[in-house]
């Protein structure tokens, strides 16, 4: 089966979602999106195949949402932005042949596998 995970590995719920890919015996593609950054059209896909909204996957938290000035922004300014700055992703976004979720909290990447 296979599996991709969109990754960071600074992120505890990221790594948690990555151990238990791992114990489930699958193999993961593993993607560090900040190392390897998805298009703008990469990013759009993957929500809509998630049935979220942008707004759902972009890291309001972090600090460069703030300084970007994203709080009223649509979506086409917050894909341009996720893009440019993959750090507003929110992760980890995992990818299975049984669909494509945000696994926050980690545990949602079982129904995945």
């Amino acid at each position: 089966m296979p599996v991709t995970i969109y990754h960071n590995p600074k992120c505890s719920n990221s790594r948690r979602a990555l151990e238990l890919i791992n114990a489930s015996g699958a193999v993961p593609r593993v993607i560090n999106y900040q190392k390897t950054p998805l298009s703008r059209d990469e990013i759009k896909a993957l929500i809509a195949k998630m049935g979220a909204t942008v707004r759902e996957v972009v890291r309001e938290k972090e600090p460069m949402f703030a300084s970007l000035h994203l709080e009223n922004a649509g979506d086409d300014e917050l894909l341009d932005a996720i893009a440019k700055h993959p750090i507003l992703l929110n992760r980890p976004i995992v990818v299975s042949d049984k669909g494509v979720k945000l696994c926050r909290p980690p545990e949602t990447v079982k129904s995945l596998l």
